[in-house]
């Protein structure tokens, strides 16, 4: 038997949190790469330059910088992710006359992550700010932009709160909406897309395809999000970061000053570490996701 409503929106919500925790932790170093290469694109001549000058300045730490409020970025963000996700698939379902137990298509299951999207955007774009001003703190430091400081979660969070108000949370959230919305629907799409094609191949239902096949599908999720969204989140990262000088602009005049004084190609940069990191952490937040939502609905099973 089917969980009630409620039951099955703390099971998305669980499994959302599970798939999120196992994402940051598969990819965390390259996310740091990412951040870096956005902000300070002419200081690394690549990722692997951008990797191994991190692992001098701070070792392993500092590839992990900014870890805890990645960690509540991406359970945040995943846990409320998956559960409006869950939640606009039964109102697509409401919408399009069907049962509540129908089976939806790809576009469709593709426009209801689409729209969860802004949901998790109001809690993800807090803690991503905080993650993005850790990850870039030493380039800051040495460019002269801010003094040196302790660099900790809480600093920062000291920081915007004394500096900017709680208003200071949200910077960069037009850009994360902007980015997530789009973004989403190809990470959902392509995502059932590779699971349907999986299952045509192997002649089962797409809840079975097993392990690697959902990693795979994944990670192809998360490398056609990142190609279609990626000049955006350079746009966010750089106001994110840059907004501790109380002195950067917006989403559309940071996108032209980047634009004309670094190039369309400084948009992209950062792309490489972003592609590679998108099948293990993808790969990782899809299988912790459907494996422990299976477990759980199991729980319900006659």
């Amino acid at each position: 038997m089917a969980p009630h409503q409620v039951i099955q929106a703390i099971i998305d919500l669980s499994a959302g949190a599970i798939g999120g925790a196992a994402c940051v932790f598969s990819g965390q170093p390259l996310d740091t790469a990412k951040v870096k290469m956005q902000t300070f694109p002419s200081l690394y001549r690549g990722s692997i330059h951008c990797i191994l000058s991190t692992y001098k300045q701070d070792g392993v730490r500092g590839l992990y910088q900014g870890t805890i409020p990645a960690l509540m970025a991406n359970i945040a963000e995943n846990s409320v992710l998956f559960m409006s996700y869950g939640f606009c698939q039964q109102v697509i379902r409401f919408a399009a006359g069907l049962h509540h137990d129908a089976v939806l298509s790809n576009m469709q299951k593709a426009c209801a992550g689409s729209v969860a999207s802004i949901f998790s955007s109001l809690v993800l774009c807090p803690t991503e700010l905080v993650k993005c001003r850790l990850q870039a703190m030493y380039e800051m430091e040495m460019s002269g932009k801010i003094a040196k400081s302790n660099n900790s979660v809480w600093s920062v969070v000291k920081s915007i709160m004394r500096n900017e108000g709680p208003q200071g949370f949200f910077q960069g959230l037009t850009t994360t909406i902007a980015r997530e919305v789009p973004g989403y629907f190809c990470f959902f799409g392509a995502y059932e897309v590779c699971r349907t094609g999986f299952a045509d191949y192997m002649e089962c239902e797409k809840d079975d395809i097993g392990a690697v096949p959902i990693a795979l599908s994944g990670g192809i999720g998360g490398a056609c999000l990142w190609l279609v969204v990626y000049p955006m989140d350079c746009v966010k990262s750089r106001i994110q970061v840059m907004s501790m000088t109380r002195k950067q602009a917006g989403f559309f005049k940071t996108f032209m000053t980047i634009a004309r004084s670094e190039g369309v190609r400084a948009l992209y940069s950062g792309l490489t570490p972003t592609i590679v990191r998108c099948f293990p952490a993808n790969g990782a937040l899809f299988l912790g996701y459907e494996v422990s939502r299976k477990l759980m609905m199991k729980q319900f099973d006659n």
